[in-house]
């Protein structure tokens, strides 16, 4: 019998003042909004790509412009036999997702013969499709950096808006287009290795050891710490977090002003990031220094430096001799069929499109809507910049195109305010899965990006996973760690990690990434073997496992734990509280 974990308590109301019609927009199949009853019926995943919640246009733009357009829109080009995309439903300001199936068989069996079709011609051209949707996106991008918001008309930004919602549809067009092929093409792969026995926990490192954009900000990041550290600024760094770095080095004068200048030449180049997946509510590392600040200042307070090249052959290495080992056990008929795979994968490989894309969309293209979005909050008299996030699409619109921002709507919007701080506070004890849960899932992002395989989604319905000690998960990067666990919710809180933590949250994404250069280990409630936790893991030899499915809920920060990467498990040896209380008993007794 099904397990169904109720949704009633989230179908009450949703943002102040919400109605229907504030979500209505393009999609394929579904469209998205707050949950309501007959939502038992399918199974729902908490999306771990936006823990802070999602304010009503980032609600809005996300919803319909990602999962509703964009991966139906891809599910339905390629097409994907088995399923249709996937749509969304909000707990508060969370997002929750499902994949969508196809069960006609006539109908899977026509999609079969498309994708028959089509597949081959896309891994073909790959590159120079992805190529040609990149630069696509780039102009457009250029095309908005041209623009000088505060010398622009009043009666143009509306269209501007529309062109900025575009550019975000494009993308995602673009993004799913080349992400579903490439995971279907992983798969074939991947389930070929498993008939012919090879292990699959494997199959990841023969594709890793290339260098991505993603892996290129960091060594810039760690660059400008190396300066830090030569310019005598250690103490500056050890004196100060993020937020108040910038400010301590203009102070100190001398060697940090040419430090700060470096600093500026690098964000002109990088500095168009955001801390979240085409998120409009999340600024960007321009608009907001604290993040990579703090990410230096990690690097910085590392007695040793990072070493970049020797990760980067160790992980060479590392493909090079999994793969050798890998055909060894093969007949010569099983090793054509392996190094044809293998071939198709490398050329159109999945981990490394998997930063590239990041670098150009999505941690940029929402940042032109986000500055749209400011400058119209500046000319209404919103009381923040950030007012305009807390509308819905066709109110921003009419806001834009000059209702009175005032009175009632500017009240509501303080109110939308007070509920993105409540529901994101809660963050913590949501429910991993709601709905009718299955023993497991199809669709191929499911699987291999979010982790939601039959051991993580028994896992989550585990009512006892708060006292579990030792966890399993997908074997995602070899080695063993042990150290102190912290818990974090999203990537504002990777200050607190000390050289030598296990980092445990939810998953992780590009934001995370300078982590991996100080910690020991690495535990996440979700992620498959293309997650980004699972291919950063292997690229800088940090142990790894996700897809616990319960990580966060069993592990309680200062928990001393191991993580075993290479047999996919993680054990709670020490709690923090067992010490705690066993330091406080022996104060009491001395």
């Amino acid at each position: 019998m099904a397990n169904v974990v109720g949704v009633d308590e989230f179908t009450g109301e949703w943002y102040p003042g919400f109605r229907p019609e504030f979500l209505e927009g393009p999609y394929i199949v579904d469209g998205t909004g707050p949950f309501k009853k007959s939502d038992e019926d399918q199974f729902w995943f908490l999306d771990f790509h936006w823990s802070r919640g999602l304010t009503p246009l980032a609600a809005f733009t996300w919803g319909h412009d990602g999962y509703c357009w964009g991966t139906q829109h891809a599910a339905e080009s390629l097409p994907l036999p088995p399923g249709r995309g996937v749509t969304s439903r909000f707990a508060g300001t969370h997002l929750y997702g499902s994949a969508i199936p196809e069960t006609d068989p006539r109908e899977i069996g026509a999609r079969a013969n498309r994708l028959g079709t089509n597949l081959p011609h896309f891994l073909q051209n790959y590159r120079p499709y992805w190529e040609s949707g990149r630069d696509e996106l780039e102009a457009t991008w250029d095309y908005f950096q041209g623009i000088d918001l505060t010398q622009a008309k009043t009666a143009d930004l509306p269209g501007l808006i529309r062109q900025a919602r575009r550019y975000h549809q494009r993308s995602m067009e673009i993004h799913f287009g080349v992400m579903y092929p490439l995971l279907v093409n992983f798969l074939g792969f991947y389930g070929a290795c498993a008939e012919m026995g090879i292990d699959t926990n494997q199959v990841g490192k023969f594709l890793q050891g290339e260098d991505t954009k993603i892996m290129e900000t960091d060594r810039g990041l760690a660059d400008l710490a190396v300066k830090a550290k030569r310019a005598g600024l250690r103490e500056v760094f050890e004196g100060h977090d993020g937020s108040t770095l910038r400010g301590a080095l203009s102070q100190h004068g001398g060697s940090a002003s040419q430090w700060l200048t470096d600093f500026d030449d690098f964000l002109q180049v990088y500095g168009h990031r955001q801390e979240a997946t085409c998120d409009v509510g999340v600024p960007s590392w321009l608009e907001d220094n604290q993040i990579p600040l703090d990410m230096i200042r990690s690097f910085v307070l590392k007695d040793d430096d990072h070493d970049f090249e020797a990760a980067a052959r160790n992980a060479v290495q590392e493909r090079e001799e999994a793969i050798d080992a890998a055909r060894s056990g093969l007949t010569k008929e099983e090793q054509a069929v392996f190094d044809s795979g293998l071939a198709t994968n490398r050329a159109a490989n999945f981990p490394w499109w998997q930063d590239d894309h990041n670098y150009y969309i999505d941690l940029k293209v929402m940042i032109p809507l986000r500055r749209i979005c400011q400058e119209l909050s500046d000319r209404v008299g919103g009381s923040h910049k950030d007012d305009m996030l807390y509308l819905f699409w066709p109110e921003l619109m009419d806001v834009a195109a000059g209702k009175p921002y005032s009175g009632e709507l500017k009240s509501l919007v303080e109110n939308r305010r007070q509920y993105f701080d409540h529901w994101g506070a809660k963050r913590g004890e949501m429910p991993k899965v709601l709905g009718t849960v299955p023993d497991s899932v199809e669709d191929p992002v499911l699987i291999e990006i979010f982790g939601l395989n039959p051991a993580a989604i028994r896992a989550v319905q585990n009512p006892n996973a708060a006292e579990e000690t030792v966890l399993s998960g997908l074997a995602a990067a070899k080695g063993q760690a042990t150290g102190v666990a912290r818990v974090l919710q999203s990537s504002d809180d990777m200050h607190r990690l000390e050289p030598g933590s296990i980092l445990v949250c939810e998953s992780t994404s590009p934001s995370w990434t300078p982590a991996f250069g100080k910690i020991a280990g690495a535990v996440c409630d979700g992620g498959g073997m293309l997650s980004h936790a699972a291919i950063v893991g292997r690229e800088y030899g940090v142990p790894t496992v996700t897809a616990c499915g319960i990580a966060t809920f069993a592990i309680k920060d200062g928990d001393t734990v191991q993580v075993d990467g290479s047999a996919g498990t993680v054990t709670v040896l020490k709690r923090a509280a067992d010490t705690a209380d066993a330091a406080t008993a022996e104060a009491g007794s001395a």
